[in-house]
């Protein structure tokens, strides 16, 4: 049965992003939010446990969550029900226009509220590209984020250019040769906050200028990145590379990674339905 809607699918080629309301189960929803709160030992109703670590950055990656709210957790049982989820696989299979897909092996985000006695929590979000915005032709791709809460539109959530990934092309003839490729300027562009409710995913045309955006709440911003690919399992390197990834509970390489190694030691590989075990590229959809 068919996820995305023909308004949907209009308001996607207009926009660049659509919502899939209800994409997984709430007591999916409700063991991811547990994981997250377990993984950082955070008190979730102690707002000052929230700020108890200093994040880490580029040159000091001694903590598991960053001022952004990126949360360095990769093979959770919890992150896989998700990821596994049939009606997550069809949205993704509907914009690819195909079924054999490979999922993303992607972190959860925590971002809390934004204090000024808090300035390393300071995160005003950003918007930028996850790709050298150079490349000719630049190939189609998508990417997406799940909404764990409730998620208002000052809370931090998703923010993206709408439409951008239609005027890129005219756009960036306008543009300096020095420009940053991974980051537009933002002048004349109209920058856009999602908010979303618990269980929606929100898919997003990769050329889409986006982020997260700065927590002006009193309360944290909860997410799941998924995103989907065609499958290559004809490239035994990649595929390895997720596989080994998944059993050993650990980010695929170049991922920052938790340093205290606690999926690894709590944790057991997570169990995979046969969607999931497609997915990862344990088997091939053939």
């Amino acid at each position: 049965m068919a996820v995305l809607s023909k308004e949907d699918r209009e308001f996607w080629d207009k926009n660049g992003y659509v919502v899939i309301p209800n994409a997984v189960p709430q007591e999916n929803l409700d063991a991811m939010v547990d994981v997250v709160w377990e993984f950082l030992d955070m008190d979730r109703n102690n707002p000052e446990d929230w700020y108890k670590y200093q994040p880490y950055t580029r040159e000091n990656k001694t903590s598991m969550i960053s001022s952004a709210g990126m949360v360095e957790i990769y093979q959770h049982q919890a992150l896989w029900n998700n990821r596994q989820n049939p009606k997550v696989h069809q949205a993704f299979s509907e914009i690819w226009g195909r079924e054999d897909l490979w999922v993303s092996l992607d972190r959860a985000n925590m971002k809390p509220p934004a204090r000024e006695d808090k300035p390393v929590w300071n995160n005003k979000g950003m918007i930028h590209w996850d790709l050298d915005s150079t490349q000719d032709p630049i190939q189609f791709g998508v990417q997406g984020v799940l909404y764990l809460t409730d998620t208002a539109e000052d809370q931090g959530g998703f923010q993206c250019v709408p439409g951008f990934h239609n005027t890129f092309a005219e756009w960036v003839k306008t543009q300096p040769a020095d420009r940053n490729t991974r980051q537009p300027d933002l002048t004349g562009l109209e920058v856009k906050s999602i908010p979303g409710k618990a269980g929606d995913l929100l898919i997003w045309h990769r050329l889409l200028a986006h982020g997260n955006g700065h927590n002006r709440s009193d309360k944290p911003r909860l997410a799941q990145y998924i995103t989907m690919s065609p499958a290559k399992f004809e490239n035994e390197e990649a595929r390895k590379e997720r596989v080994d990834a998944w059993a050993e509970r650990r980010p695929a390489p170049r991922w920052p990674g938790d340093p205290r190694n606690w999926e690894q030691e709590t944790q057991r590989a997570a169990e995979l339905t046969d969607l999931g075990k497609k997915l990862l590229g344990v088997e091939s959809w053939n």
